[in-house]
């Protein structure tokens, strides 16, 4: 079953080219599936303090096909998938007069909280009625090349504006974190981008941040505490027109 919510689109979530950046992308997209639990009388806050469960994201890959600008209105589609082992796929489409700007889609893993121990699709039914799961061209699973020529372009620290209630990084801070570290972003359109959470970043950890360019627009950013990864990111662009 989809289930949609409609916005209007917040000046102050656009950046300096006048679109929605990334991360609002994905803040509308896990915004609406939020609702959708919401709706059903199931919010995850309580699945949480009183179930003792909670979603994180794995993977989620997003197309945007057209930009989105400040006071636009537009639709929000979600919908789950057939899941299986311990994955929860979601889909989502973004609509601006019926036709799909953006979309994206997503695997979730659902851990306990005491000991963050994985539950199985089969242990936490859900009953929102499943949906086919959309074929995109960015990937939801990637690796960057073997022989990437990895670069150290900075360093990220992780402040309380990031964090969520679980003392780690918010997923839906991570793109604009990657792209900020593109070679010009200010004149650089992402018009795709899938992220792989590997290893979760808490509340004052200093993340480095490499890139590597795979050319033809396409590049690949990477956090690193230590020498474990935390995030690895596949980032598709275009010149910015102005």
């Amino acid at each position: 079953m989809i289930y949609t919510e409609k916005y209007n689109v917040r000046w102050h979530d656009t950046d300096a080219n006048r679109e929605v950046h990334p991360t609002g992308v994905l803040m509308f997209m896990q915004e609406t599936a939020n609702r959708q639990f919401e709706a059903t009388g199931r919010p995850l806050d309580a699945i949480r303090d009183e179930e003792g469960v909670g979603f994180i994201l794995s993977r989620i890959a997003i197309e945007m096909s057209a930009p989105i600008h400040a006071y636009e209105d537009i639709t929000v589609d979600t919908f789950t998938c057939a899941g299986k082992g311990y994955t929860f796929p979601r889909g989502f489409e973004i609509k601006r007069e019926g036709e799909v700007v953006a979309r994206g889609m997503s695997q979730w893993a659902l851990v306990r909280v005491a000991d963050k121990s994985l539950l199985r699709v089969s242990d936490f039914p859900l009953t929102f009625g499943d949906e086919p799961e959309l074929q995109m061209e960015m990937p939801v699973r990637f690796r960057p090349p073997r022989d990437a020529a990895w670069e150290a372009v900075g360093e990220r620290r992780i402040a309380f504006s990031d964090i969520d209630y679980n003392m780690h990084m918010n997923n839906t801070k991570y793109p604009d974190m990657v792209c900020d570290f593109l070679p010009d972003p200010a004149h650089t359109r992402v018009t795709g981008i899938s992220l792989s959470y590997c290893r979760e970043a808490a509340y004052g950890d200093a993340l480095r941040i490499e890139r590597a360019d795979a050319g033809n627009g396409v590049f690949y950013i990477r956090t690193r505490k230590d020498d474990v990864t935390c995030l690895e990111a596949m980032i598709r662009t275009a010149c910015q027109q102005k």
